[in-house]
């Protein structure tokens, strides 16, 4: 008797037709399945591009524990602290787009660097921007003490997130960048969102899938040196490119670039036991989608598909054994729900959005 080839016996979902076709965007089930076996009361920290924000979030209301390692000072407002990007990620990093950007702050985390060790931009009127995160303070700094000191409490709060976190949570944005001719990357193009262009002292860089995958396994690596226990969780965000500097049709330039963040993401989490890939980026940007969770602008996401991508990732989720925390993580999100009450209906912070404005036609 003839053996049973391997198809024989696939379930639904590793067809097309029934899986997809069939299913419809709604109708999509087992798309993801964690390979965590986290605790009842684990801990998230966040961070990663734009499309992190809505993570960081749908925890928040969920009641799950999200690590908060640098709080705004008591009693801010709300609207206040968001405008000074508080609670929008678990430190102020602002959106970290790229691999390299990460790998950075990291080192820094791990007191590997010194946090004066990247540059600040001089601005106008004597203020100065942190070219890791041009867009931190609206007004900038007032003077390179003041901008230091803010990096280093942000530094601090990073480190103060990954001890804490059981599951560190990264959303890939972007392969495209700048960095200067030493090779520090920045948060976005000088000149754009704070401090001037040179050519001789910036290049572009469009990271190619070797350099991504160095940078996380760097990154992998200081996160385990922080918190041997930690499991790293990554994502690719649907949102397009707002511009691109690589010569190619934005299009093209997009596709390149999530074709590759999609590829490192995948081939690491089959590699390492401890890290994994939630596709968030297929859910929103797969054919079945047919676009309709995007916005007209066909870049951002609207609330239907957050929510869509939310529901396959709690559903996803194994808070199965046995909780070591304590009620800490309840009680941090009950103090977060007024917080998240008020910015629900927000839009995100992208600052790679605002290169809309040097669209010229």
């Amino acid at each position: 008797m003839a053996e049973k080839h391997p198809y024989a016996d696939l379930p639904a979902q590793a067809f097309w037709r029934t899986g997809v076709a069939e299913a419809g965007v709604f109708g999509l089930s087992k798309l993801w399945d964690s390979c965590f076996s986290l605790p009842a009361d684990a801990r998230f920290a966040t961070f990663g591009s734009c499309f992190a924000q809505h993570i960081s979030r749908a925890l928040k209301a969920r009641g799950i524990g999200w690590i908060d390692g640098e709080p705004a000072p008591a009693g801010t407002p709300a609207e206040l602290a968001r405008r000074f990007n508080y609670g929008v990620f678990s430190a102020r990093t602002a959106n970290i787009y790229t691999a390299a950007q990460l790998r950075l702050l990291l080192e820094m985390a791990a007191g590997n660097l010194a946090p004066d060790a990247a540059e600040l931009w001089s601005e106008p009127k004597g203020r100065f921007r942190d070219s890791l995160r041009p867009a931190i303070e609206p007004e900038g700094f007032t003077s390179e003490a003041e901008a230091f000191a803010s990096r280093l409490s942000m530094i601090r709060g990073l480190a103060r997130a990954i001890r804490g976190a059981d599951v560190f949570v990264f959303t890939l944005g972007l392969t495209e960048g700048w960095e200067s001719i030493e090779g520090q990357p920045y948060a976005a193009c000088p000149g754009t969102m704070g401090g001037s262009f040179d050519a001789g002292r910036h290049r572009f860089v469009n990271y190619r899938a070797a350099a991504i995958r160095a940078d996380l396994d760097r990154s992998f690596a200081l996160l385990r040196q922080m918190n041997p226990d930690i499991h790293l969780l990554l994502t690719v965000s649907p949102v397009p490119l707002t511009a691109t500097a690589s010569g190619a049709h934005v299009l093209v330039a997009t596709t390149r670039s999530k074709a590759v963040l999609r590829a490192v993401a995948g081939e690491m989490a089959e590699d390492e036991p401890a890290v994994d890939y939630f596709p968030s980026y297929e859910i929103i940007s797969g054919a079945p989608a047919r676009s309709a969770f995007y916005e007209p602008n066909l870049r951002s996401v609207v609330p239907q598909g957050v929510d869509l991508v939310m529901g396959h990732f709690f559903g996803g989720l194994h808070l199965t054994a046995p909780a070591r925390h304590g009620n800490e993580a309840a009680l941090q999100a009950a103090r977060d729900a007024a917080l998240e009450q008020s910015m629900a209906a927000e839009a995100v912070l992208c600052e790679e959005a605002a290169l809309e404005a040097y669209n010229a036609s």
